[in-house]
C-alpha cells in the first residue's frame, strides 16, 4: 500500500468528503486508495509553555507532527530552539501545557503521571547523553535493573540482560563498573538498558555528544543496526550532522517550531552555525 506523508495524528472522517480529505492528509497518514495509517508517535497542536514569575518562555509553539512505525529520525535544530523540550513531551517525562500527544494511539496527555511512568516502563527506551549508568552497580546490573524493577525474576532478568551486552559487543564486559569503561562502551551498556524491555521506541538526547568521531560513528551505526534488525522506532535529538545524515529524515526545528520535517544536513547545519 502506498501512503502519503504528512504530520499529526489520524481521526475518522468521512473519505466521502474531499474537503475532510484534504484535512486528515494535513493532518496524519492516508493512503493514496483513502485508507488511514496510524503512526507510532503523533502529536497536534503541542503548546509547552516554561512561567518563571512574569516571565513566560514558549518552549513549543503547536507542534504537529507524525512518525512512523521503525523510522530512525534525527531532530535538529539551533541551541535553545526546542529540541529537548519537544522530545520530553512526546515522552511524557514533561507535561505539556496544551495539545495531544499520542504513542500507539495511547493518548499520553490524558494519563495521570503514574500511568505514563508504568507506559515508559513498558513501550519506552531511554540513551542520554551522560549515560546515567548507576556507579555501584555492574554493567550487567545497570541492564538488569529496570526488568528487576518490573518485577521480571533475577534469573530471567540476569540472562536478558546478558543477551543485550552479547548483542552491543559487551559480554565479555559484564561485571565490570562503569569507571572502568570507556564512554563507548557505557553507552553502550545504556542501549542495552534502553532495549532490555523491548520497547517500541528509543528516544535518545544527544547519544554521541559526549564521545569523539570514531566512537560516535559505531554508537551510530549500533543503533541503525538494532533500528532494522528490530524494527524499533528512534527518535534522535542531535547536532551532528554525520548522525543526521545516517537517519532516515530530519526535523528541522528552529525557535519552538518545526520549519521542515524532511531537512536537508545541509541546511539545518547552516541554521545551527548562523544562530549558535
Amino acid at each position: 500500500m502506498v501512503v502519503a506523508r504528512t504530520a499529526g495524528p489520524i481521526r475518522s472522517c468521512d473519505l466521502s468528503q474531499g474537503t475532510n480529505n484534504v484535512k486528515y492528509r494535513a493532518l496524519g497518514y492516508l493512503s493514496v486508495s483513502g485508507e488511514r495509517t496510524l503512526p507510532i508517535i503523533s502529536c497536534q497542536d503541542v503548546v509547552k509553555t516554561y512561567v518563571t514569575g512574569d516571565i513566560r518562555v514558549e518552549a513549543l509553539k503547536g507542534i504537529t507532527l507524525g512518525i512512523e512505525k521503525g523510522e530512525m529520525v534525527a531532530v535538529m535544530g539551533p541551541s535553545g530552539c526546542g529540541k529537548t523540550t519537544l522530545l520530553n513531551c512526546l515522552s511524557g517525562i514533561d507535561d505539556v501545557t496544551s495539545g495531544k500527544v499520542e504513542i500507539e494511539g495511547s493518548e499520553l496527555t490524558e494519563m495521570d503521571d503514574n500511568a505514563k511512568t508504568r507506559f515508559r516502563a513498558r513501550r519506552m527506551g531511554f540513551i542520554f547523553q551522560f549515560y546515567n549508568l548507576l556507579p555501584v552497580l555492574s554493567a550487567v546490573e545497570n541492564v538488569e535493573l529496570p526488568l528487576l524493577i518490573s518485577g521480571k525474576a533475577p534469573r530471567s532478568a540476569r540472562n536478558s540482560a546478558l543477551e543485550l551486552l552479547e548483542t552491543v559487543g559487551l559480554k565479555d564486559r559484564a561485571e565490570l563498573r562503569p569507571a572502568s569503561l570507556s564512554g563507548g562502551e557505557r553507552q553502550r551498556v545504556t542501549i542495552a538498558r534502553a532495549l532490555v524491555n523491548n520497547p517500541a521506541l528509543v528516544w535518545a538526547d544527544e547519544p554521541t555528544g559526549d564521545l569523539d568521531k570514531k566512537t560516535a560513528d559505531e554508537v551510530v551505526a549500533l543503533m541503525r543496526k538494532l533500528n532494522k534488525e528490530n524494527e524499533q522506532t528512534f527518535v534522535i535529538v542531535t547536532h551532528d550532522p554525520e548522525v543526521g545524515m545516517k537517519c532516515d529524515r530530519i526535523i528541522h526545528m528552529r525557535d519552538g517550531e518545526i520549519v521542515n520535517e524532511n531537512g536537508k544536513v545541509t541546511t539545518v547545519c547552516q541554521d545551527i552555525i548562523a544562530r549558535g
